[in-house]
């Protein structure tokens, strides 16, 4: 059985969603960030980064982590493609052509969207929105993501999702890199074909399930 360590408020909402896609039994272990608490090396804090027990899985002390079997794997997009090929049926690659597009897909989000999208999301969260400088730097990190959501926007143009015209693994990798940005209405307004196929896989149930999940997590 899989072994997936990290809270929902990580990159591990990436694989948990996957999983909850799938209907597959898993063991999770809800390992918190160390910056997130006071004194993560206290003998009462909780599971956390850098616990002896989590760092014998993952030395560079960072969520998610995956054990299946024998294979360890310590990144979010990496364990999410293991787990649509070996478990996830169409949610996989169906082909060598499919996993290559996979597994450019999820390099876009890691490469194109994410620390941008991320950006946005840290100066929202802060209220730089309601200051020039912010509104600012948020305009420049929306106009770092116009490219890459033009590209989307083209590729889905006729198409619900982004492989083989059904719902797989590379819609969950991407659709999670661009969530970060997705508080910012007129850089997804200024892209509706993408903003409508966030709100479509965001609309299904093992989504809401793991957001859920996530919601019921402290902040």
């Amino acid at each position: 059985m899989i072994t997936l360590y990290g809270v929902h408020r990580s990159r591990a909402s990436r694989p948990i969603w996957l999983l909850h896609e799938i209907g597959l039994p898993f063991t999770h272990e809800p390992v918190i960030q160390a910056y997130r608490l006071a004194d993560p090396d206290a003998p009462d804090a909780p599971f956390n980064t850098r616990s002896p027990r989590f760092l014998a899985v993952n030395p560079q002390s960072q969520i998610p982590a995956m054990v299946d079997g024998d294979l360890v794997l310590t990144e979010s997009l990496a364990i999410c493609q293991h787990i649509a090929r070996a478990y996830g049926g169409t949610l996989g690659p169906q082909s060598p052509a499919e996993a290559a597009l996979l597994a450019q897909r999820a390099m876009c989000g890691a490469t194109n969207i994410e620390s941008p999208a991320l950006e946005i999301m840290y100066a929202l969260g802060a209220g730089q929105d309601k200051t020039p400088e912010g509104t600012a730097r948020i305009k420049e990190w929306a106009a770092m993501l116009n490219r890459p959501l033009a590209r989307l926007d083209g590729a889905l143009t006729g198409h619900d999702w982004l492989v083989g015209n059904r719902f797989t693994v590379a819609d969950i990798m991407l659709a999670e890199c661009l969530r970060y940005a997705q508080g910012h209405i007129p850089l997804m307004e200024a892209h509706p074909v993408s903003k409508a196929w966030l709100e479509r896989c965001q609309a299904r149930p093992a989504f809401q399930k793991m957001w859920a999940a996530r919601l019921a997590e402290p902040a």
